[in-house]
C-alpha cells in the first residue's frame, strides 16, 4: 500500500492563485499525452505517486485527454482508488470541457447542455464527487459567453466544482468572462494559456497584463514546447520523438537548423546556471511571480524528478534574461 513521503511539502513553493485562498505548487502535473491504455498502468501510477511525494499537489486534466479521449481521467480515477484516495483533500484536481467528446450538436464547444453533461461524465470517470477547478477549455464563437460562464457558475452552485477557470481565451475574452462571473458571484480563479520562451503571445497580446489587472491566476501549458525545450532536440530530431512521429502537436519541419542552434545556445545558458535546458525553461516561465504554476507532462517518474529540480533556482540575473531574449529572438 502506498504511503506518501512525510517530507513532501518541504521544498515545493506554493503560490497564491490570484486573489483567492487557493495555493498551487509552482509545478503541476498535466495528464495530457501519457495517460491512456497504450501506456503501462504501473508507470502511470508511479508518475503520480512520485509527483505527489515531491510536493506536486495539482493534477490537471481535460475531458479529451488520453488518447483516446476520456482515458486520462479514467487512469487518474484508477490511481486515486489504488493509491491516492486517502490524500484527496491534499490534492487539487482540475478538468475542462470544450473540445469534441461525442457525436452530434451537443458534443463540444460551450453550450450549457454540453458543459454540464461533460462535467458529469468527467466526475464519473474519475470517481469523484467534485473537481477543484473546472475550465471552459476554449471560447465558443457561436454561444453567448453568458451561457458558458453561467454553466461554470452552475457547476459551483451544484457542488461539482470549487473554482472555475478558462483556457485559450484572449485578453478581451478573459476580461468579459471575469465580468460575467463576478456578477454571478463565482469569481474567475485562473487562466490556462500556452506560454514558453519560444511562445510569448501571452506577453505580446496583453493576456498577462489583463490577468494582473483582474487579479486572476495563471497556469501555463507547453512551457517545454512539446519537448523542444529539453535536451532531446539538441542534435536534431531523434528517433521515437514527438517530431519524428505523426503527432499533430509538433511537426518535423518545425525543427529547423536555426531552431536547433538556438536550443543549443539556451542549453549553454542552462549549464551556466547548473540546470538542464528543461529546468531553465520552467524556471523562466515562473520568473517574477506573474505565472502561478507551470504544467509539466511526464512519461516516467524520472522526468517529473528532473522537472521539479527547476525549483532549486528560480531567480535570474538581468544579463541572463537579456541573453535568453536575444537567443529566442534570433539575435544571439
Amino acid at each position: 500500500m502506498y504511503t506518501a513521503h512525510p517530507d513532501r511539502y518541504a521544498d515545493m513553493p506554493y503560490r497564491r492563485t490570484g486573489r483567492s485562498g487557493l495555493k498551487l505548487p509552482a509545478l503541476s502535473l498535466g495528464l495530457w499525452h501519457n495517460f491512456g491504455p497504450d501506456r503501462s498502468v504501473e508507470t502511470q501510477r508511479e508518475i503520480l505517486r512520485r509527483a505527489f511525494d515531491l510536493g506536486v499537489t495539482h493534477f490537471d486534466l481535460a475531458n479529451n485527454y488520453g488518447p483516446p479521449p476520456g482515458s486520462a481521467e479514467s487512469a487518474l480515477g484508477d490511481a486515486l482508488k489504488a493509491d491516492l484516495a486517502p490524500y484527496r483533500d491534499e490534492l487539487v484536481i482540475s478538468t475542462k470541457a470544450g473540445y469534441l467528446m461525442w457525436p452530434g450538436p451537443y458534443g463540444e464547444w460551450g453550450s450549457r447542455k454540453y458543459v454540464l453533461s461533460s462535467l458529469d461524465q468527467s466526475l464519473k470517470r474519475m470517481g469523484l464527487d467534485y473537481v477543484d477547478i473546472f475550465y471552459s477549455h476554449r471560447p465558443d464563437p457561436q454561444t453567448p459567453l453568458e451561457e458558458t460562464m453561467g454553466a461554470l457558475h452552475s457547476a459551483v452552485q451544484q457542488g461539482k466544482a470549487l473554482y472555475v477557470g478558462v483556457s485559450n481565451y484572449s485578453a478581451e475574452q478573459t476580461r468579459e468572462a471575469a465580468r460575467i462571473l463576478g456578477e454571478l458571484g463565482t469569481p474567475l480563479l485562473i487562466h490556462q494559456p500556452r506560454y514558453s520562451m519560444l511562445d510569448r503571445r501571452p506577453e505580446s497580446e496583453g493576456l498577462l497584463d489583463a490577468l494582473d489587472e483582474l487579479q486572476v491566476g495563471s497556469i501555463v501549458f507547453s512551457p517545454l514546447e512539446q519537448g523542444l525545450l529539453t535536451s532531446r532536440y539538441l542534435d536534431g530530431i531523434p528517433e521515437g520523438s514527438r517530431a519524428a512521429s505523426d503527432s499533430p502537436f509538433l511537426k518535423s519541419e518545425a525543427v529547423t537548423a536555426d531552431l536547433v542552434g538556438r536550443l543549443r545556445a539556451l542549453d549553454e545558458v542552462a549549464k551556466s546556471r547548473g540546470q538542464t535546458l528543461a529546468q531553465l525553461a520552467l524556471a523562466w516561465t515562473l520568473r517574477g511571480g506573474r505565472v502561478t504554476s507551470a504544467l509539466v507532462g511526464a512519461s516516467s517518474a524520472r522526468q517529473i524528478e528532473d522537472s521539479v529540480g527547476a525549483i532549486a533556482n528560480l531567480d535570474f540575473e538581468a544579463d541572463e534574461l537579456a541573453r535568453i531574449d536575444a537567443i529566442t529572438e534570433g539575435k544571439g
